[in-house]
């Protein structure tokens, strides 16, 4: 006799997802590649509602919601960058004109 093969992945309820590359987008965007910090964001916050709809198994939320936090760290930390350059880049380009 055979024996009954099961459709569903050995990790629980459903497939691995992407909480080890979303990690590392974090990690990423916040220390040399600022561009990857909303990008993880994103991807956590999808992987997360996957998660809670049980598609993913559960044992990767973890590394998902450190991702999307630091993600969330660095978009945040992008958004001061460009405030600051808009500001005193502005500040300097006025500041200029008025010495001549």
């Amino acid at each position: 006799m055979s024996e009954p093969t099961s459709t569903t992945s050995s990790t629980g309820a459903g497939g691995a997802g992407n909480s080890t590359l979303i990690l590392i987008f974090g990690i990423l965007g916040i220390v040399c590649c600022p561009i990857l910090a909303p990008v993880a964001w994103f991807m956590g916050r999808k992987e997360l509602a996957e998660i809670a709809a049980g598609n993913i198994a559960a044992t990767n939320e973890g590394a998902t919601k450190a991702g999307m936090i630091l993600g969330i760290i660095g978009t945040i930390l992008i958004a001061l960058w460009l405030l600051w350059v808009v500001f005193f880049g502005g500040l300097a380009m006025v500041g200029a004109a008025f010495e001549q």
